[in-house]
C-alpha cells in the first residue's frame, strides 16, 4: 500500500485522552494519505453504556486520501488536515461515536485551512482489517471522504448512496481537495 515510504508523524492531544498520532504518507507522484493511530486503543461503544467492556466492541482507524495538484502548492495544501484526522479518530472517546461505513460526521468547520469541506462520509478503506491477538475485534480502517455542507445535507435527506450516485454522474474525483461540490437537484 505505502511501499518503502517513511511517514511524517504528528501527535494531537485532547484533554483527558491519550494522544492520537496521525501518519502522513506521501505517495508518488502526487498523492497523500493521512492515517490515524490511536483510535483503536479502546473499543468503541454506544454513548449510553454505563460500563464499557475494555475487550469487546469494534475498533477503527481513520484514513483520508487526497490527490495534490501542482508541486508549488503541495507544501501549503491541506494545512491542518492532521488535526481533523485526529478529531475524527478521537470522536469515539470524546463523543461516544461508533465509526461505521456510510456514517456522516459533520465537524461544522473547514477540514483544513481554506477547505470548502466541513464534513466527511465514511466508507471501508482498501487497507485490510488488522488482526489483534486474542479475542479482540479486528481494527477496521475507514476512509473519510470530505464533503461540502450541501453534500452533507443531501446525505441527511437522501442517504449516502444518492450522494455517491451524484458524484459518479458528475464525474467528480473525491480525491481532489479543490473539487466542486456535487450539484444536488
Amino acid at each position: 500500500m505505502f511501499d518503502d515510504v517513511e511517514p511524517q508523524r504528528a501527535s494531537v492531544t485532547f484533554l483527558g485522552l491519550e494522544s492520537i498520532d496521525v501518519l502522513r504518507f506521501s505517495i508518488v507522484p502526487s498523492s497523500v494519505a493521512y492515517v490515524s493511530l490511536g483510535c483503536s486503543r479502546h473499543p468503541m461503544g454506544e454513548p449510553d453504556q454505563l460500563i464499557v467492556d475494555p475487550t469487546a466492541g469494534p475498533r477503527a482507524e481513520v484514513v483520508i486520501r487526497m490527490r495534490l495538484s501542482d508541486a508549488s502548492a503541495r507544501s501549503t495544501q491541506l494545512r491542518g488536515l492532521h488535526r481533523t484526522v485526529a478529531m475524527l479518530a478521537a470522536a469515539p472517546a470524546v463523543e461516544g461515536l461508533v465509526l461505521t461505513a456510510d456514517a456522516l460526521i459533520d465537524l461544522g468547520e473547514p477540514l483544513w485551512e481554506g477547505a470548502t469541506f466541513t464534513a466527511v462520509v465514511l466508507e471501508d478503506d482498501k487497507i485490510a482489517p488488522c488482526e489483534i491477538p486474542g479475542d479482540l475485534e479486528d481494527v477496521h480502517f475507514f476512509r473519510a471522504i470530505p464533503v461540502t455542507a450541501n453534500e452533507a445535507a443531501w446525505v441527511r435527506l437522501k442517504g449516502v448512496d444518492a450522494l455517491r450516485a451524484a458524484w459518479t454522474e458528475a464525474g467528480i474525483d473525491v480525491n481532489d481537495p479543490v473539487r466542486a461540490g456535487a450539484t444536488i437537484g
